[in-house]
């Protein structure tokens, strides 16, 4: 049975409360004042609307904690060891275009190592959530990463490029790669909820180049606590710094970390 620690009670707490505003938001999304921050990269006002909810929730539970958020600067917290690490609205692209798929991330960074995250998709209720050594978990179900072991039945996620962001031709190469060996690859637009799924066995594995920390970390030990492994694409554990990933279970993410760095090796 899954009992909620008090860390984790406020932080899905503050997922519920921000949801509100995002559900009211997608049903009237042509409405809402749109600014573009760079190429092909959006925030609206659900995006801020959401942030300023989680940030008020989550300061108020813990007021000494610092905090990395994607649509502020970051505030640095009187607790040195512990800052919150908060995308509120992952898939805006898939918001302001009326698709489905986005979800509320937070996780909790103590000490650089990620210890809680929270992965939530409002539309259909789904609560992914982890704490170091408690396991993961989908609303009160135990998470397990799959069990497949062979390329030819695996279905791997993946985030492609857009304008504006670097990498297009190693991508391609890396694409061109995965497709000849596995049974397909998908990309929706969630880099949470991509590591989610492969946390509750929907994907086999997942990878992508350029994130930032709030995209992957409560993603990262969502992964971990199900039993899966991750790293950065070059095999090593620099995620948070680097923005690569590579999220598999047990016995694909070698097999898919050799095909990424066959295709598109890192200059000498």
């Amino acid at each position: 049975m899954a009992v909620r620690s008090p860390l984790i009670n406020v932080m899905t707490g503050a997922a519920i409360k921000a949801a509100r505003a995002l559900r009211r938001d997608f049903g009237e999304v042509e409405q809402l004042q749109v600014s573009l921050k760079g190429p092909s990269d959006y925030v609206s006002t659900a995006d801020t609307r959401a942030e300023q909810t989680l940030v008020a929730e989550l300061t108020r539970a813990r007021p000494r904690f610092g905090v990395l958020a994607e649509e502020s600067e970051p505030r640095p917290g009187i607790d040195i060891h512990h800052r919150w690490v908060i995308d509120p609205l992952d898939g805006t692209t898939n918001f302001l275009h009326g698709m489905p798929h986005f979800a509320i991330s937070i996780a909790l960074e103590r000490d650089g190592e990620i210890v809680a995250g929270v992965v939530y998709a409002p539309l259909v209720d789904e609560m992914f959530w982890a704490e170091k050594g408690q396991g993961a978990w989908l609303n009160s179900r135990r998470l397990r990463v799959s069990a497949r072991r062979d390329l030819a039945d695996a279905v791997f996620a993946t985030g492609i490029p857009w304008k504006g962001r670097p990498g297009h031709k190693p991508f391609l190469a890396q694409l061109e790669s995965v497709m000849a060996e596995v049974a397909g690859v998908r990309r929706w637009g969630v880099a949470s909820l991509d590591l989610a799924y492969v946390a509750a066995g929907r994907f086999d594995g997942f990878w992508e180049a350029n994130l930032k920390p709030w995209d992957m970390a409560a993603g990262l030990i969502l992964v971990q606590e199900a039993g899966g492994l991750v790293s950065d694409l070059d095999g090593r554990q620099g995620m948070l710094e680097s923005g690569d990933v590579l999220a598999a279970n047990q016995h694909l993410h070698q097999p898919l970390h050799r095909l990424l760095r066959v295709a598109a090796p890192k200059p000498a």
